[in-house]
């Protein structure tokens, strides 16, 4: 091999106090996995000298323990974008320790070409192979590689034994021009490959070899239960009656769908649903629910950001390429999550809330308003472009001391404007072409819990005008309700003077 091969402690040494490092991966997949850990340990010992030491960390999305994770309890992450989901880190960024900006995952790649967050000093990128004359095939995640490879002024290589060789050929690398030179993307279909297999990076900017043994360390999601199992029968529903109704196309549409046991539920139960015929997928993330449907047939391609999978599912994969090969391509972001392509495709966008408030408003990033769970991830891609924009969610948590049908969310990142179907385990409510008292009956007949619908009716009456009747001062009550007893049932009118 043409590059030096260094120790991971070796490779940390290369990384300054205040550097700009640039992370491969994308939701854990494809993440750093040694190097960042002895990046923490080098920061450790940094503190317990009395020096300061914290990078700004840039990556695809979520990354993992090994990084994020370790990063975030060494204290060592000044600034962090786009996306995380590590409770480390999440500690951090509610204490102000390490400072977050929310991003969709669609623009950090082109605002850092666009000189926004200024030089990239280091990338640190995982591979299944490194050539000698500077290419690599990347593995189960790409997020921003081809543009941290691109910017960054050295690159750490993390060879990762695990990944088989065979994986060249699973990406599609493809790097769009910038303003105003940019051209459309020419993705007509899911299955369309228009990059390179490999991303070349300038050899005399690899400063070494770094290996390791690890798969990504996803665990696998819970087992489905009668509340998430009722949500994808809701969504299958509700895409059924569509297809009935001649408002999708009988042989259907790409599909997009957000992280976790929802939205897995959500896919197991198109994997059932009879009247829904083979399908592709133009998503950001693959999940084991995705596997197990091109296994059955159910799900013909995917074309995707990541290959994020349970180890148990990602050693399936890597051991049986050859049927997979002809089923999956992973992209940078800027393609899984191209506003252009998912409105071109028609993908149908399936993503998760943590409350939706009854004008159809969805708040994904802040509980209770104020901390940050993961961030906006690409649901704001995929919602704001997609041909059906769908939320789903239980209707409660924690027992039901939480609504997640509220007068007013705590926090918006999806307006009314981009939303056109709210689900929960109760039921369905289609908000197209509804004005906001309309869709707030809608949602709260359909979509609340039973326990709290006389709650939210008795809120909408309090309005008194205007074609939005918030009550401004008693629009949060349920969170305050929450917050002063732990029981959003405990809500009472009379302290707002009604």
């Amino acid at each position: 091999m043409a590059f030096p091969i260094l120790s991971a402690q070796e490779a940390a040494e290369l990384i300054k106090h205040d550097d700009n490092v640039g992370l491969s991966g994308f939701t854990a997949s494809g993440s750093p996995k040694v190097v960042t850990s002895a990046l923490a340990e080098k920061a450790i010992k940094e503190h317990e000298a009395g020096r300061p030491f914290k990078v700004n960390i840039f990556t695809g999305a979520s990354t993992n323990n090994w990084a994020d994770g370790a990063l975030a309890r060494a204290n060592a992450i000044n600034r962090r974008t786009p996306y995380q989901n590590t409770p480390d880190l999440r500690l951090r960024i509610n204490s102000h320790d390490t400072h977050y900006f929310d991003l969709h995952l669609s623009e950090l790649a082109q605002k850092f070409r666009y000189g926004t967050y200024g030089d990239l000093d280091v990338a640190i990128i995982e591979v299944a192979e490194v050539m000698d004359n500077g290419e690599v095939v990347l593995g189960t995640g790409v997020g921003n590689v081809p543009t941290y490879a691109t910017l960054a002024k050295k690159v750490i290589l993390e060879l990762n034994s695990k990944l088989p060789k065979g994986m060249y050929g699973m990406h599609d690398i493809y790097l769009p021009l910038d303003p105003p030179h940019r051209r459309e993307i020419p993705i007509y279909k899911p299955s369309d490959r228009i990059g390179s297999p490999t991303v070349k990076i300038d050899p005399a900017k690899i400063a070494g070899v770094v290996h390791s043994d690890s798969y990504d360390g996803i665990k696998g999601f819970t087992e489905l239960d009668d509340v998430t199992l009722q949500i994808g029968a809701n969504v299958c529903g509700f895409l059924v009656g569509e297809m009935r109704a001649g408002r999708l196309p009988k042989s259907f549409l790409p599909i997009q769908s957000g992280v976790g046991n929802v939205a897995n539920a959500v896919l197991f139960g198109l994997g059932d649903a009879k009247e829904i015929p083979q399908f592709e997928m133009y998503t950001e993330v693959i999940q084991d629910a995705v596997i197990e449907l091109m296994k059955m047939g159910k799900c013909k391609f995917g074309s995707t950001c990541s290959l994020t999978l349970s180890d148990k599912m990602e050693a399936e994969l890597l051991s049986n390429l050859d049927f997979f090969r002809d089923k999956v391509v992973i992209r940078p972001a800027e393609l899984s999550n191209s506003p252009e392509v998912i409105r071109r495709l028609g993908v149908i966008a399936m993503n998760t809330a943590l409350e939706a408030d009854i004008f159809g408003n969805i708040n994904s990033t802040h509980v209770v308003g104020t901390r940050m769970m993961n961030g906006i991830g690409g649901s704001g891609d995929f919602t704001r472009n997609g041909y059906i924009s769908i939320f789903s969610c239980p209707s409660i948590t924690k027992g039901g001391l939480i609504s997640n049908i509220v007068p007013m969310a705590s926090h918006i990142d999806h307006t009314e404007h981009s939303v056109d179907v709210i689900i929960t385990d109760q039921g369905v409510a289609d908000l197209r072409g509804l004005d906001p008292v309309q869709r707030a009956e809608r949602i709260i007949d359909n979509c609340a819990h039973p326990s709290y619908r006389q709650l939210l009716h008795e809120y909408l009456r309090l309005g008194k005008s205007g074609q939005t009747p918030h009550t401004l001062e008693a629009s949060l009550a349920f969170h305050t309700a929450f917050k002063a007893t732990g029981d959003m049932h405990n809500v009472d009118w009379s302290r707002y003077g009604f």
